[in-house]
């Protein structure tokens, strides 16, 4: 579990955290659900140690973590397979050319294998930065609006692609949008944040089975309101 006590964060006179507190369980999808601007990027950075934070105790973090950045961030002069080979540690080549081949699989890329970048479509290479999350082996996964943009029928097959992925091993997953569908749809527990400093608003367990959760159910609606309110 990821304990986040009495966290502080600021930008020159600018108070992002004061006083912040969050918990996170081991093998849960956790969503950060809020505006734009209200710190949800920042924590993550904190988390994985980009961002210094001014004061306040973190436990539960490992250096284990793998990041899905807003940008797909894939090394343009590499192909796509050897996207995926530069982020693994094994020096056994067909270990690796075996975890390459099911996670691009997953993700229905395997036959882009071969192809560079610059060769794919925005939402190719969206799945391919999860691929290559996934392949890398961490207890954490952090995830920063990996959906943004994506029209509705390509933002359906990503989050498919995901879970199928997530599926494979349960890991620790903290997740930022401001998308309320994408919250709903994913995950275990969505925190709603707001306000600067920022506080927790909210916090709503999702107790609809994945495979059931529908947007035009009606829980699902209910759900939603719940959060617009």
């Amino acid at each position: 579990m990821i304990q986040i006590n009495n966290l502080y964060k600021s930008y020159d006179n600018l108070k992002i955290f004061e006083d912040f507190n969050l918990k996170i369980d081991n093998g849960q999808i956790i969503c950060l659900l809020g505006p734009s601007g209200c710190g949800k990027t920042t924590l993550l950075n904190i988390l994985s140690g980009i961002e210094n934070y001014d004061k306040g105790n973190i436990t539960g973090i490992s250096d284990s973590f793998s990041y899905i950045f807003q940008e797909t961030r894939l090394l343009p002069w590499l192909t796509i397979e050897d996207n995926i080979k530069f982020v693994l540690k094994s020096n056994n080549n067909l270990e690796i050319t075996d975890i390459v081949n099911r996670y691009l699989d997953v993700v229905q890329l395997s036959e882009y294998k071969n192809y560079y970048p610059s060769q794919l479509s925005g939402g190719m290479k969206q799945r391919v930065s999860i691929a290559r999350a996934f392949a890398y082996e961490s207890d954490i996964l952090l995830m920063d609006e990996p959906f943004k943009g994506l029209d509705y029928e390509l933002k359906k097959k990503l989050i498919n692609a995901f879970l199928s992925l997530w599926k494979y091993d349960n890991r620790t997953v903290l997740f930022v949008t401001h998308d309320i569908d994408e919250a709903i749809l994913i995950s275990d527990i969505i925190y709603i944040l707001d306000g600067r400093p920022v506080k927790v608003k909210n916090r709503l367990k999702i107790d609809i089975p994945r495979e059931e959760r529908n947007t035009e159910d009606k829980e699902f609606i209910e759900l939603k309101n719940i959060i617009l309110s």
